[in-house]
């Protein structure tokens, strides 16, 4: 019981050693960075789902020339760390091809090709739960395998994997604070730059932490209203 109290005693004193007006006065630029976080989540999440879409599909093709390399790229991107293809594509690419790529490119790039991975066996994962007689009753209508796909399967794919999705930009989301380490100033970035000015790591560091949560928070409802609205509007059609 005691260690229960001291626990919340600690609490209150960490919270009660925050410097409320300098946090206020940082407020601004910490807003500023967050703004570009979303930005670039937004940004690598839309390329990501264009990505993950063609290499989900790719993923179930009946050919081993397109599953396969589909596969590898799953594979591999998942298989490693967003930070290690930070680094890839922002120091190593730069040596390879002799020239400069700009920290706001890498992390686009970087960030897009991971999400693409984790969204391609989202899609995957839903097209698969779509029943096989809904591809079988648009071949009935003369619909072609691509038309079939875009107004019958993918739709559906889509309406079931509103949670997965949301759930990806959320982690992409906290994800994006790695390009950090590359310069680029996102919520992390101006964190660590106003420390480095102040050494008030104490209130920076508390502020950037509920930023994010706040985002995160937020993020969650609108995607649960998503998934409210859209699967009822589904059962509406039945």
């Amino acid at each position: 019981m005691n260690s229960i109290v001291e626990f919340f005693e600690s609490i209150v004193m960490y919270f009660e050693g925050l410097d409320v007006d300098f946090v206020l006065n940082s407020l601004s630029l910490l807003l500023l960075g967050a703004l570009v976080t979303l930005k670039i989540t937004l940004v690598a999440v839309s390329c990501g789902c264009l990505i993950g879409l063609f290499v989900g599909i790719a993923e179930l093709s009946g050919y081993k020339c397109i599953r396969l390399p589909a596969k590898i790229y799953v594979d591999i991107i998942r298989g490693t760390p967003l930070l290690v293809q930070i680094f890839i594509i922002y120091f190593a690419l730069p040596a390879i091809l002799d020239m400069r790529i700009e920290p706001y490119v890498a992390a686009v790039v970087a960030c897009s090709i991971n999400s693409g991975a984790y969204v391609a066996e989202i899609f995957r994962a839903g097209i698969q739960s779509i029943d096989r007689g809904q591809f079988e009753a648009g071949r009935s209508l003369g619909l072609t395998w691509a038309q079939t796909m875009n107004k019958i399967v993918i739709p559906q794919a889509f309406r079931r994997t509103i949670p997965q999705l949301g759930n990806e930009f959320i982690a992409m989301l906290k994800d994006s604070s790695l390009v950090s380490v590359i310069g680029f100033e996102e919520l992390t970035r101006k964190g660590q730059l106003i420390i480095a000015a102040t050494y008030r790591s104490f209130e920076i560091w508390t502020a950037v932490a509920i930023i994010y949560l706040l985002m995160t928070l937020t993020i969650s409802r609108f995607v649960a209203y998503l998934e409210k609205k859209y699967n009822s509007s589904g059962n509406s059609n039945k």
